[in-house]
């Protein structure tokens, strides 16, 4: 096991700052609340690997587009927040093995009968842009994709307020992100599609021993449990995709 890094002057652990995003995006996480801390399956992860390694943790809310650049430039150790592992990512920083695995869903405004990608031919979709979202958004036949930058505060939101007000007619997203919005009355969950994507902790290239010390971490508490127990607690509505070591 890799050791605690440690700041030698005060002879403590350094913090394992990570980097995410700061809005309401349950089950993944919920606004930083000054008593309550920050709460979610993302941030259940991050207190875990952090203890795993013996250090304090701390988050870094920067606008989504800048996440990414942080990690590079070692502003953050790393970014836990929502990172599809992508080949254009791949490009920028190196990742962990999968902390959770995800299919993408169809959302739009409740009523409109949109079952199947073929019913959005002429519509106008909407996705992070650069995401898997949008690469699937992509391959809808007809339809109009819409991408929305991730220099915003809450891209999420954003994207929801626009389906809401008519600017686009559905949204593409991770499937854990609709799961609170199962009876919400101005949204319908179309369809999802089973595209298995893979999430990761992302590291910067030149740190290659902070790569090994963090994914060697997720791997322990993988096998003994522990984020299988997070996922109970946070996504109990989606089947949990990894094996314990005693499913072996």
């Amino acid at each position: 096991m890799t050791g605690p890094r440690t700041d030698r002057a005060a002879g403590t652990a350094e913090p394992l700052r990570l980097a995410c995003i700061d809005s309401d995006a349950p089950p993944l996480f919920l606004p930083a609340d000054p008593v309550k801390g920050r709460r979610g399956y993302e941030p259940a992860v991050g207190e875990l690997i952090a203890a795993e390694l013996g250090r304090p943790l701390e988050w870094v809310y920067l606008p989504w587009a800048e996440m990414l650049p942080a990690v590079r430039n070692h502003t953050v150790d790393a970014v836990l927040c929502g990172q599809g592992i992508t080949e254009a990512r791949r490009r920028q920083v190196d990742f962990t093995r999968p902390y959770a695995v995800f299919h993408e869903s169809v959302l739009v405004r409740r009523g409109d009968p949109v079952r199947s990608a073929a019913d959005l031919r002429g519509r106008r979709v909407a996705a992070i842009a650069g995401s898997t979202n949008m690469a699937l958004a992509e391959t809808f036949e007809g339809a109009v994709t819409v991408p929305f930058g991730g220099d915003c505060d809450d891209v999420f939101g954003d994207m929801l307020a626009a389906l809401k007000s008519g600017e686009v007619d559905a949204v593409v997203d991770d499937d854990v992100v609709f799961v609170p919005l199962g009876e919400h009355p101005d949204f319908d969950l179309a369809f999802t599609v089973r595209t298995g994507n893979r999430w990761g902790i992302g590291v910067a290239k030149d740190r290659p021993d902070d790569l090994k010390a963090i994914d060697a971490a997720l791997g322990r508490i993988i096998a003994d449990g522990r984020l299988a127990a997070a996922w109970a607690e946070w996504i109990p509505t989606l089947p949990y995709p990894f094996a314990t070591e005693g499913e072996r």
